[in-house]
């Protein structure tokens, strides 16, 4: 089962209430996910460390005929933290454990750092050499018996993306953990005693550039990097729409409004057609094609848009989100990416590393919230969650904004686009310029190009399709009574009366188009979708486009917001949604 600890009170972890535990340990990007699925299976759960946003997994392994926990500590360089993330490391080895140090044999030199470290804790250890495979592609040579001696522990070399060595490396650590602990090693020089190793257990041959290492290289420079950047984020999101797309179109509206609208209606009609309870339940009728029916969008029923949202909305795109994304992961692109964007970053006050919520956000806001917990500071998390939620569109308002704006030529489309880019680039400077805080450069592992384990991609992509559907259904159910209480109450017309001359003065549109407006808070596609019977001007719709995506997100990103920042900073970043929405409405009719 997938959980997000972070959404309860905080406890320990579960693990460290067992008498035995195995500790994954190593630097990142070393194969430690791909060793502890191997060793795990299915069943694991994506947990918060207590008190931080930092996040491990925690999976169960069958060792000496015992069920024992499973622990992918956070990767780290080095047992002296310097980050939030190898702080949490550093806590979970102290707590002890048998220690499982995974490391990349294609890099021994620089992994050593960190096993050496953990030899002076006296815990029992194992060293896994992952990547076995990919030293005899590289012209690297290691006596893995040598090194075993040297450092004293068990060496075992593994390829855990192939399975190569994981029914060895469980032995081993059956007999590790039935043994007495080592006697701590006292503390030397780490790097002289590195050197010796390495020139005692390993040999390297020259070996020629193949066409993975020129891509490699590649994808890092400046010029080239840039490219193949950009055609890796085109490609994406082509995938992701096209999937997405094809899931409801051929999946989820078949399913919704063949098998399951017929039940609702048989509801509707044994509720009586209306009364509180039904539009609680099933919703409101609305008008479709001079017809009054049930609609899965406009009904707002908890049974009708409350599910379809989730399921037949949004899920597809996440689903096809994750997918591209853990391949990206997985095959050594994604740190690549980052590091191209984080000069770009910088002027945003991020990490390259934060173009991950960002691209989450494009799919769909509540995800893209959710995965700013991988960014460092709670600054951090502030400007990013802050720059999604105003001016990132989610894939149903994209395709929303496809639909009617394309018809009158792309021109007006790319407008959206680009002023949308605009007001993220001012507002990310004017972030930026506003925190004091010290945002040092990144430093990111980059790991080879790998093929990717597709049983790990779906274990990945199963653990996160659950972690969305835990956040997101109880969030929009929530949001949808909500709303329907406060639309039965008549305070939406109310407030819709109130923006109108706002509408017509400052925003150079028709009074009509308040009502869009205020219901973008529902429904941001919906809310696009009505502006399409008010007979726009192709600059009208331009405008009433880039308002609906800056004013206030969905109310299920707005709840998301809620938890993750709280609402003090929940309210800064409501009041920069009013300034810049303003403020690009004035300057967008002065224009055209």
């Amino acid at each position: 089962m997938s959980r997000q600890a972070g959404s309860m009170t905080p406890s320990a972890p579960a693990s460290d209430r067992g008498a035995l535990r195995v500790l994954l340990v190593g630097n990142p990007n070393v194969g430690k996910s791909v060793v502890f699925s191997r060793l795990t299976g299915v069943g694991t759960m994506s947990s918060n460390y207590p008190g931080t946003t930092v996040e491990f997994l925690e999976g169960e392994m069958r060792l000496a005929g015992a069920r024992v926990p499973v622990i992918d500590v956070p990767g780290t360089y080095s047992l002296e933290a310097t980050c939030a993330a190898e702080d949490v490391a550093c806590e979970i080895v102290d707590k002890g454990g048998v220690v499982l140090n995974v490391v990349d044999a294609t890099n021994l030199e620089r992994n050593l750092a960190l096993t050496l470290q953990l030899r002076q804790r006296g815990l029992p250890m194992v060293v896994a050499l992952n990547l076995w495979d990919e030293t005899k592609h590289r012209g690297i040579t290691i006596d893995h018996e040598a090194l075993s001696r040297r450092l004293g522990v068990p060496v075992v070399p593994v390829s855990a993306i192939a399975g190569v060595g994981i029914k060895e490396l469980v032995d081993v650590l059956e007999a590790v953990a039935a043994s007495d602990a080592p006697e701590p090693r006292a503390p030397g020089d780490v790097w002289c005693e590195i050197g010796s190793i390495i020139s005692e257990v390993q040999h390297i041959e020259p070996k020629r550039h193949t066409w993975r290492d020129l891509l490699e290289e590649a994808s890092v420079r400046p010029v080239s990097g840039t490219i193949i950047g950009a055609a890796v984020i085109v490609a994406a999101f082509a995938f992701i729409r096209f999937v997405g797309e094809s899931i409801i179109g051929l999946v989820m509206d078949p399913l919704f409004e063949g098998l399951w609208m017929p039940v609702v209606s048989s509801l509707s009609e044994a509720l009586g057609g209306g009364g509180f309870v039904h539009d609680i339940l099933v919703g409101s009728y609305v008008m479709v094609d001079g017809a009054r029916t049930l609609d899965l969008v406009q009904s707002f029923g908890l049974l009708t848009t409350g599910l379809y949202v989730v399921f037949g909305m949004v899920l597809p795109y996440v689903f096809a989100f994750y997918s591209v994304l853990g391949l990206m992961e997985d095959a050594g692109y994604l740190p690549r990416l980052a590091i191209l964007l984080d000069s770009l970053m910088h002027r945003l006050g991020l990490h390259g590393y934060a173009v991950i919520p960002l691209l989450l956000g494009f799919g769909c806001n509540v995800p893209g919230i959710l995965a700013t917990r991988v960014l460092d500071t709670r600054r951090e998390r502030f400007i990013a969650a802050t720059l999604i939620s105003i001016g990132v569109p989610c894939a149903s308002l994209q395709a929303m904004m496809f639909g009617l704006l394309a018809p009158h030529g792309l021109q007006y489309v790319l407008l959206v686009y680009g002023i949308m880019a605009i007001v993220w680039f001012v507002l990310g400077n004017i972030l930026r310029l506003t925190s004091k805080d010290f945002l040092p450069e990144i430093i990111l592992e980059i790991p080879p190009y790998r093929r990717p384990s597709f049983t790990t991609l779906w274990k990945k992509l199963a653990m996160r399709l659950r972690g969305f559907l835990l956040e997101a259904v109880p969030v929009v159910l929530v949001g949808v009574v909500a709303i329907d209480l406060v639309y039965m109450s008549g305070a939406f017309e109310a407030i819709a009366g109130a923006v109108e001359p706002l509408m017509e003065q400052v925003f150079g549109l028709p009074a009509e188009a308040a009502l869009a407006l205020v219901l973008g808070f529902l429904r941001k596609d919906v809310a696009v979708g009505m502006l399409a019977p008010l007979a726009l001007a192709p600059l009208q719709l331009v405008k009433a486009s880039v308002l609906l995506t800056l004013t206030f997100p969905c109310v299920a990103t707005y709840a998301v917001m809620l938890r993750e920042l709280g609402w003090r900073d929940t309210a800064k970043a409501t009041g920069l949604m009013v300034a810049v929405a303003l403020s690009a409405g004035v300057v967008m009719n002065l224009l055209f």
